[in-house]
Protein backbone atom coordinates (compact mmCIF):
# COMPACT_ATOMS: atom_id res chain seq x y z
CA UNK A 1 0.00 0.00 0.00
CA UNK A 2 1.40 3.47 -0.89
CA UNK A 3 2.01 6.46 1.36
CA UNK A 4 -0.35 8.11 -0.72
CA UNK A 5 -3.28 5.88 0.35
CA UNK A 6 -1.81 5.02 3.86
CA UNK A 7 -2.42 9.21 4.50
CA UNK A 8 -5.86 9.41 2.69
CA UNK A 9 -7.14 5.99 4.87
CA UNK A 10 -5.96 7.83 8.11
CA UNK A 11 -7.70 10.86 6.98
CA UNK A 12 -10.97 9.70 5.76
CA UNK A 13 -10.74 7.35 9.24
CA UNK A 14 -11.01 9.11 12.34
CA UNK A 15 -10.01 6.53 14.90
CA UNK A 16 -6.44 7.47 13.55
CA UNK A 17 -6.29 11.18 14.31
CA UNK A 18 -4.36 12.33 16.58
CA UNK A 19 -6.29 12.78 20.24
CA UNK A 20 -6.10 16.55 20.16
CA UNK A 21 -7.93 16.79 16.74
CA UNK A 22 -10.87 14.38 19.06
CA UNK A 23 -10.70 16.37 22.00
CA UNK A 24 -10.01 19.86 21.33
CA UNK A 25 -13.33 20.67 19.62
CA UNK A 26 -14.85 19.18 22.74
CA UNK A 27 -13.03 22.04 25.15
CA UNK A 28 -16.33 24.37 25.41
CA UNK A 29 -17.47 21.51 26.71
CA UNK A 30 -15.21 20.32 29.80
CA UNK A 31 -15.27 24.56 30.41
CA UNK A 32 -18.65 23.89 30.94
CA UNK A 33 -18.37 21.00 33.47
CA UNK A 34 -15.76 22.87 34.93
CA UNK A 35 -17.56 25.76 35.92
CA UNK A 36 -20.37 23.11 37.02
CA UNK A 37 -18.12 21.89 39.39
CA UNK A 38 -16.03 24.97 39.92
CA UNK A 39 -12.80 23.47 39.38
CA UNK A 40 -10.91 22.97 35.78
CA UNK A 41 -9.18 19.36 38.00
CA UNK A 42 -12.61 18.32 39.26
CA UNK A 43 -11.79 14.93 38.29
CA UNK A 44 -9.26 14.69 41.03
CA UNK A 45 -12.33 14.02 43.39
CA UNK A 46 -13.66 11.37 40.85
CA UNK A 47 -11.88 8.20 43.09
CA UNK A 48 -10.62 8.92 45.82
CA UNK A 49 -8.39 6.27 46.32
CA UNK A 50 -6.62 6.76 43.12
CA UNK A 51 -3.75 9.26 42.65
CA UNK A 52 -5.52 12.30 40.57
CA UNK A 53 -8.54 9.83 40.36
CA UNK A 54 -6.55 7.89 37.84
CA UNK A 55 -6.63 10.63 35.15
CA UNK A 56 -2.34 10.65 35.04
CA UNK A 57 0.49 9.56 36.49
CA UNK A 58 -1.10 7.07 39.23
CA UNK A 59 1.02 3.97 39.78
CA UNK A 60 -0.28 0.89 38.98
CA UNK A 61 0.78 -0.96 41.48
CA UNK A 62 -1.06 0.84 43.98
CA UNK A 63 -4.01 0.39 41.83
CA UNK A 64 -3.51 -3.49 42.00
CA UNK A 65 -3.18 -3.41 45.79
CA UNK A 66 -6.67 -1.99 46.58
CA UNK A 67 -8.84 -5.07 43.31
CA UNK A 68 -9.02 -8.80 45.04
CA UNK A 69 -6.18 -10.51 44.44
CA UNK A 70 -8.12 -13.45 43.06
CA UNK A 71 -9.38 -10.89 40.08
CA UNK A 72 -5.45 -9.86 38.97
CA UNK A 73 -2.31 -11.58 37.50
CA UNK A 74 0.37 -12.23 39.82
CA UNK A 75 2.83 -8.81 39.79
CA UNK A 76 5.95 -8.06 41.32
CA UNK A 77 7.04 -4.20 41.12
CA UNK A 78 10.69 -3.42 40.14
CA UNK A 79 12.29 -0.37 41.30
CA UNK A 80 14.07 1.59 38.64
CA UNK A 81 17.52 0.63 38.71
CA UNK A 82 17.25 -3.01 40.05
CA UNK A 83 19.92 -5.60 38.45
CA UNK A 84 19.04 -8.41 36.99
CA UNK A 85 19.62 -10.80 39.58
CA UNK A 86 17.12 -8.44 41.81
CA UNK A 87 14.47 -8.61 39.02
CA UNK A 88 15.04 -12.41 38.45
CA UNK A 89 14.71 -13.34 42.68
CA UNK A 90 11.59 -11.26 42.81
CA UNK A 91 9.83 -12.53 40.13
CA UNK A 92 10.70 -16.24 41.30
CA UNK A 93 9.65 -15.40 44.91
CA UNK A 94 6.36 -15.36 43.15
CA UNK A 95 6.65 -17.96 41.02
CA UNK A 96 6.71 -15.97 37.68
CA UNK A 97 7.63 -17.70 35.21
CA UNK A 98 8.84 -17.10 31.49
CA UNK A 99 7.39 -15.51 29.56
CA UNK A 100 6.00 -12.94 31.15
CA UNK A 101 5.01 -9.33 30.66
CA UNK A 102 7.07 -6.35 32.05
CA UNK A 103 5.04 -2.61 31.69
CA UNK A 104 6.02 0.67 33.14
CA UNK A 105 4.53 0.98 36.84
CA UNK A 106 3.48 4.38 35.67
CA UNK A 107 2.25 4.17 32.05
CA UNK A 108 -0.38 5.13 29.42
CA UNK A 109 -1.62 3.78 25.48
CA UNK A 110 0.77 0.99 26.68
CA UNK A 111 3.65 2.18 25.75
CA UNK A 112 6.65 0.27 26.92
CA UNK A 113 4.69 -3.02 27.17
CA UNK A 114 6.29 -5.99 26.46
CA UNK A 115 6.25 -9.92 26.26
CA UNK A 116 9.41 -11.26 27.71
CA UNK A 117 10.70 -14.56 26.42
CA UNK A 118 13.88 -15.22 28.13
CA UNK A 119 16.68 -13.44 30.21
CA UNK A 120 18.20 -11.98 27.67
CA UNK A 121 15.22 -10.61 26.33
CA UNK A 122 14.88 -9.24 29.54
CA UNK A 123 18.28 -7.37 29.62
CA UNK A 124 17.54 -5.77 26.03
CA UNK A 125 14.21 -4.47 27.50
CA UNK A 126 16.51 -3.23 30.89
CA UNK A 127 18.85 -1.00 28.56
CA UNK A 128 15.93 0.77 27.15
CA UNK A 129 13.54 1.12 29.96
CA UNK A 130 14.36 4.00 32.82
CA UNK A 131 11.55 3.86 35.46
CA UNK A 132 9.96 1.86 37.65
CA UNK A 133 8.35 -1.52 36.47
CA UNK A 134 6.03 -3.85 36.86
CA UNK A 135 6.45 -7.75 36.10
CA UNK A 136 3.15 -9.70 35.82
CA UNK A 137 2.57 -13.38 35.01
CA UNK A 138 1.62 -14.01 31.27
CA UNK A 139 -2.47 -14.74 31.41
CA UNK A 140 -3.57 -16.89 28.55
CA UNK A 141 -6.78 -16.44 27.82
CA UNK A 142 -7.58 -15.55 24.11
CA UNK A 143 -9.92 -12.29 24.71
CA UNK A 144 -9.76 -9.07 25.75
CA UNK A 145 -12.24 -7.00 26.69
CA UNK A 146 -12.51 -3.30 28.07
CA UNK A 147 -15.53 -2.67 30.32
CA UNK A 148 -16.65 1.21 31.45
CA UNK A 149 -18.01 1.04 34.96
CA UNK A 150 -20.25 4.01 36.71
CA UNK A 151 -21.56 4.05 39.96
CA UNK A 152 -22.83 7.19 41.56
CA UNK A 153 -21.46 7.92 45.61
CA UNK A 154 -25.51 7.61 46.62
CA UNK A 155 -26.01 4.44 44.87
CA UNK A 156 -25.70 1.59 46.59
CA UNK A 157 -25.51 -0.77 42.62
CA UNK A 158 -23.24 0.50 39.37
CA UNK A 159 -23.79 0.17 35.74
CA UNK A 160 -22.02 -0.76 32.44
CA UNK A 161 -22.19 2.39 29.82
CA UNK A 162 -19.67 0.38 27.47
CA UNK A 163 -18.01 -2.45 26.42
CA UNK A 164 -15.50 -2.67 23.61
CA UNK A 165 -13.85 -6.27 22.45
CA UNK A 166 -10.23 -5.94 21.49
CA UNK A 167 -8.66 -8.10 18.63
CA UNK A 168 -5.10 -7.88 18.27
CA UNK A 169 -3.37 -6.96 15.63
CA UNK A 170 -2.96 -10.46 12.81
CA UNK A 171 -2.65 -11.64 9.80
CA UNK A 172 -3.68 -14.22 7.99
CA UNK A 173 -1.48 -16.59 5.53
CA UNK A 174 -2.07 -17.16 1.77
CA UNK A 175 -0.12 -19.91 1.49
CA UNK A 176 2.14 -17.45 -0.69
CA UNK A 177 2.84 -14.38 0.91
CA UNK A 178 5.37 -13.09 3.52
CA UNK A 179 4.35 -12.20 6.60
CA UNK A 180 5.37 -8.05 5.65
CA UNK A 181 3.84 -8.38 2.32
CA UNK A 182 0.40 -9.12 4.52
CA UNK A 183 1.04 -6.33 6.82
CA UNK A 184 1.43 -4.08 3.72
CA UNK A 185 -2.12 -5.03 2.57
CA UNK A 186 -3.57 -4.34 5.30
CA UNK A 187 -3.70 -0.46 5.99
CA UNK A 188 -4.64 -1.30 9.96
CA UNK A 189 -1.03 -3.14 10.35
CA UNK A 190 0.99 -1.14 7.35
CA UNK A 191 0.17 1.92 9.90
CA UNK A 192 2.93 -0.30 12.62
CA UNK A 193 5.22 -1.11 10.05
CA UNK A 194 8.23 0.68 11.53
CA UNK A 195 7.51 -1.05 15.04
CA UNK A 196 6.43 -4.30 13.80
CA UNK A 197 9.94 -4.38 11.81
CA UNK A 198 11.95 -3.43 14.56
CA UNK A 199 10.42 -5.96 16.87
CA UNK A 200 10.22 -8.81 14.65
CA UNK A 201 13.28 -8.22 12.05
CA UNK A 202 13.72 -11.22 9.76
CA UNK A 203 10.59 -13.04 10.95
CA UNK A 204 8.58 -10.74 8.81
CA UNK A 205 9.98 -12.74 5.63
CA UNK A 206 8.44 -16.43 6.70
CA UNK A 207 5.65 -16.94 4.47
CA UNK A 208 2.31 -18.19 6.30
CA UNK A 209 0.62 -21.32 5.41
CA UNK A 210 -3.01 -20.79 4.22
CA UNK A 211 -5.16 -19.35 6.82
CA UNK A 212 -2.35 -19.82 9.00
CA UNK A 213 -2.84 -16.88 11.61
CA UNK A 214 0.56 -14.76 13.45
CA UNK A 215 -0.13 -12.24 16.24
CA UNK A 216 1.46 -8.99 15.32
CA UNK A 217 0.90 -7.21 18.90
CA UNK A 218 -0.85 -9.44 21.44
CA UNK A 219 -1.92 -6.42 23.22
CA UNK A 220 -5.44 -4.92 23.05
CA UNK A 221 -3.99 -1.18 22.57
CA UNK A 222 -5.44 0.53 19.40
CA UNK A 223 -2.44 3.03 19.64
CA UNK A 224 -0.30 -0.60 18.71
CA UNK A 225 -2.84 -1.59 15.85
CA UNK A 226 -5.53 -3.28 17.81
CA UNK A 227 -9.51 -3.40 16.24
CA UNK A 228 -12.03 -2.02 19.00
CA UNK A 229 -15.52 -3.74 18.66
CA UNK A 230 -18.39 -2.19 20.06
CA UNK A 231 -20.32 -4.56 22.54
CA UNK A 232 -21.85 -2.65 24.63
CA UNK A 233 -25.39 -4.25 23.39
CA UNK A 234 -24.14 -7.55 24.59
CA UNK A 235 -24.21 -6.22 28.31
CA UNK A 236 -26.54 -7.92 30.59
CA UNK A 237 -27.49 -8.32 33.78
CA UNK A 238 -25.47 -11.18 35.05
CA UNK A 239 -22.08 -9.61 33.80
CA UNK A 240 -23.63 -6.07 35.31
CA UNK A 241 -23.90 -8.17 38.74
CA UNK A 242 -20.10 -9.56 37.66
CA UNK A 243 -18.37 -6.40 37.60
CA UNK A 244 -20.57 -4.30 40.51
CA UNK A 245 -19.01 -7.02 43.11
CA UNK A 246 -15.94 -6.41 41.84
CA UNK A 247 -15.64 -2.75 41.50
CA UNK A 248 -17.44 -2.46 44.88
CA UNK A 249 -14.67 -3.98 46.81
CA UNK A 250 -12.35 -1.67 45.70
CA UNK A 251 -12.22 0.93 48.16
CA UNK A 252 -13.94 4.46 46.76
CA UNK A 253 -14.21 3.39 42.84
CA UNK A 254 -16.64 4.86 41.11
CA UNK A 255 -15.61 5.81 37.46
CA UNK A 256 -13.32 3.90 35.29
CA UNK A 257 -12.26 0.83 32.82
CA UNK A 258 -11.74 -2.43 33.59
CA UNK A 259 -9.44 -3.98 30.73
CA UNK A 260 -10.20 -7.67 30.90
CA UNK A 261 -8.65 -10.95 29.48
CA UNK A 262 -11.34 -13.71 29.11
CA UNK A 263 -11.89 -17.17 27.90
CA UNK A 264 -15.18 -16.84 26.89
CA UNK A 265 -18.01 -13.51 27.23
CA UNK A 266 -21.05 -16.28 28.59
CA UNK A 267 -18.27 -17.48 31.42
CA UNK A 268 -17.25 -13.58 31.95
CA UNK A 269 -20.29 -13.16 32.73
CA UNK A 270 -20.67 -15.66 35.16
CA UNK A 271 -17.99 -14.32 37.18
CA UNK A 272 -15.59 -17.54 35.41
CA UNK A 273 -12.56 -17.69 33.84
CA UNK A 274 -11.18 -13.94 33.55
CA UNK A 275 -8.27 -11.96 34.96
CA UNK A 276 -8.29 -8.20 35.20
CA UNK A 277 -5.66 -6.74 33.95
CA UNK A 278 -5.84 -3.04 34.18
CA UNK A 279 -8.06 -0.64 36.16
CA UNK A 280 -8.44 2.76 34.72
CA UNK A 281 -9.69 5.66 36.02
CA UNK A 282 -10.75 9.22 35.60
CA UNK A 283 -8.36 9.21 32.51
CA UNK A 284 -9.88 5.65 31.12
CA UNK A 285 -11.34 6.34 27.33
CA UNK A 286 -14.87 4.97 26.63
CA UNK A 287 -12.77 3.23 24.21
CA UNK A 288 -16.03 1.67 22.40
CA UNK A 289 -16.07 4.88 20.19
CA UNK A 290 -13.37 3.78 18.21
CA UNK A 291 -15.18 1.18 16.38
CA UNK A 292 -14.47 1.82 12.90
CA UNK A 293 -18.46 1.75 12.32
CA UNK A 294 -19.11 5.13 14.74
CA UNK A 295 -18.56 8.30 13.30
CA UNK A 296 -17.09 11.08 14.83
CA UNK A 297 -19.95 12.70 16.13
CA UNK A 298 -21.26 9.51 17.75
CA UNK A 299 -17.69 9.69 19.50
CA UNK A 300 -18.06 13.52 21.06
CA UNK A 301 -21.54 12.35 21.75
CA UNK A 302 -20.46 9.42 24.49
CA UNK A 303 -17.59 11.42 25.33
CA UNK A 304 -19.88 13.90 26.38
CA UNK A 305 -22.24 11.93 28.53
CA UNK A 306 -19.29 10.09 30.16
CA UNK A 307 -17.72 13.51 31.22
CA UNK A 308 -21.30 14.48 32.72
CA UNK A 309 -21.13 11.39 34.86
CA UNK A 310 -17.33 12.17 35.64
CA UNK A 311 -18.14 15.35 36.91
CA UNK A 312 -21.51 14.60 38.81
CA UNK A 313 -19.34 11.95 40.34
CA UNK A 314 -16.58 14.57 41.21
CA UNK A 315 -19.05 16.68 42.42
CA UNK A 316 -20.88 14.26 44.96
CA UNK A 317 -17.30 13.37 46.64
CA UNK A 318 -16.13 16.65 46.96
CA UNK A 319 -19.05 17.84 48.98
CA UNK A 320 -17.75 14.81 51.20
CA UNK A 321 -14.39 16.22 51.84
CA UNK A 322 -12.90 15.03 48.90
CA UNK A 323 -10.53 17.36 47.31
CA UNK A 324 -10.13 18.83 43.67
CA UNK A 325 -6.85 19.69 42.38
CA UNK A 326 -5.92 23.18 42.73
CA UNK A 327 -4.81 24.61 38.85
CA UNK A 328 -1.29 24.82 40.72
CA UNK A 329 -1.01 21.29 40.79
CA UNK A 330 -3.16 20.38 37.45
CA UNK A 331 -0.70 21.96 35.39
CA UNK A 332 2.58 20.41 36.74
CA UNK A 333 0.59 17.10 36.33
CA UNK A 334 -0.31 17.39 32.96
CA UNK A 335 3.43 18.83 32.23
CA UNK A 336 4.52 15.50 33.76
CA UNK A 337 2.55 13.04 31.79
CA UNK A 338 3.54 14.85 28.82
CA UNK A 339 7.44 14.39 29.76
CA UNK A 340 6.67 10.61 30.94
CA UNK A 341 4.91 10.03 27.54
CA UNK A 342 8.17 10.92 25.43
CA UNK A 343 9.73 8.84 27.45
CA UNK A 344 8.25 5.66 27.49
CA UNK A 345 7.96 5.98 23.53
CA UNK A 346 11.45 5.47 23.61
CA UNK A 347 11.09 1.85 25.15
Amino acid sequence: MSNLRLKWHKLWHWEYWPLRAVYYPLFPVWLFFSVKARSFFFFNAANPSMKNGGMAMESKMDIYKIIPSQHIPKTVFIPKGASLQEILGKKDEVCINFPFIVKPNIGMKSFGVAKIYNEEALCQYLKRASTDLLIQELITYPNEVGVFYVRKPEQGKGSITGIVSKEFLTVSGDGKSSVLQLIKKNPRSHLQLVVLKKRWGVALERVLAKDEKFVLVPYGSHTRGAKFVDRTGDCNARLVKTIDAICSQIPEFYYGRLDILYHSFEELSQGKNFKIIEVNGAGSEATHIYDPKHSLFFAWKEITRHWNLLCDISISNHKKGHPYLSFKDGRAMLKANDALEAQLKLI
